[in-house]
């Protein structure tokens, strides 16, 4: 299960301390001209070392391009192969765990399914992942600015994160996301629901724990009168396009009505648990089932939502462009 997505598909490879990270992203749309700087820019924002308080680790994250591309700079319809090197894995940081589970890491979990024990940095689980996940999306998002499509994610700080690094813990936080200018109609019925397609894809993002879209959990406590979104008439609307304006007046849907977009912008959250790593002790069990006690090691950010901003953006884009080529009637130039 290393491929994402239908009609867009993008297929990753590469671990945390190996000797890259990687991807292959098929499907794309022919003759859309990429600018190469706007991708390396939002691998920018989700680099380490780059904001206070996340991991010390130090990578450049540069992304070649392999294939896919032609040297004027538009995409031409065949697989877009890439890599970016790790250049910063320090190893021996994890040696102190040696065979140990690191509690509320997937170490556990692997060696059940695996029979591997801890890899240095998490290998496979680790949130390194993501910085190819951000890359199928910066050529996703290029592609959608072309139908006047946009993502903005921020983060919301749910404790502080600056004291408790301090104390050597870790803290939850907040990702919301608003997508703005998806037409009315994306989506498909029943077990391709739009929502549900953006809920896989958020939940598939390391230490996400719960994806609201909407009034979300707040609805469940509210009035059928309270939630209604009260559709505007056309002539009110004030566009040449109704069906490209905001066709209602309140949007508490979050956008997605029926599981297809309804022209308002589509908005949610993403909660993320503490980083599983703190800088203290913790009792756990080796692969032998002994008690014993893990050291702090290693690099990590004391909250993982801060860098997981553009990652949303990422995970959201791709969604959406996998939707939009899937989609009958709407053009792939």
């Amino acid at each position: 299960m290393n491929t994402f997505g239908n009609s867009i598909t993008l297929t990753t490879f590469g671990e945390s301390h190996g000797p890259a990270m990687g991807g292959v992203l098929d499907g794309f749309p022919p003759r859309v001209s990429i600018d190469l700087e706007e991708v390396q820019r939002e691998l920018d924002r989700r680099a380490p070392g780059r904001q206070a308080n996340t991991s010390a680790r130090k990578e450049p994250d540069k992304v070649e391009i392999l294939s896919g591309m032609h040297p004027d700079g538009y995409t031409l319809g065949t697989s877009i192969g890439f890599i970016i090197r790790n250049q910063d894995a320090r190893s021996k940081d994890y040696s102190k765990y040696g065979d140990k589970f690191r509690p509320n890491h997937a170490d556990y979990t692997y060696y059940q399914k695996y029979g591997v024990t801890p890899l240095p940095g998490g290998g496979r689980t680790s949130a390194r992942e993501t910085v190819n996940w951000v890359v199928g999306g910066a050529f996703c998002k290029q592609w959608l600015a072309k139908f006047g499509i946009s993502f903005h994610a921020e983060f919301i700080e749910t404790n502080n994160v600056a004291e408790t690094a301090k104390h050597g813990d870790s803290t939850g936080g907040i990702v919301s996301c608003v997508i703005k200018g998806v037409p009315a109609g994306l989506g498909e019925p029943i077990f391709g629901k739009l929502h549900s397609r953006l809920a896989a894809a958020m939940m598939g993002i390391n230490a996400a724990k719960a994806f609201e879209y909407g009034d979300g959990i707040r609805s469940a406590s509210m009035l059928g009168t309270e939630m209604a979104d009260i559709y505007r008439p056309t002539d009110a609307r004030g566009m040449k396009d109704p069906f490209r304006a905001e066709p209602c007046e309140t949007n508490h849907s979050g956008g997605i009505q029926g599981g297809i977009s309804n022209g308002m912008d589509i908005n949610f959250k993403v909660y993320f648990k503490p980083t599983p790593t703190v800088m203290q002790p913790q009792r756990t069990i080796d692969v032998n089932g002994n008690e014993c006690e893990t050291s702090p090691a290693g690099r990590h950010d004391p909250c993982v939502a801060m860098r997981a901003v553009p990652v949303v953006e990422a995970m959201a884009a791709l969604v959406i462009a996998d939707a939009m080529k899937t989609a009958r009637g709407f053009s792939t130039e």
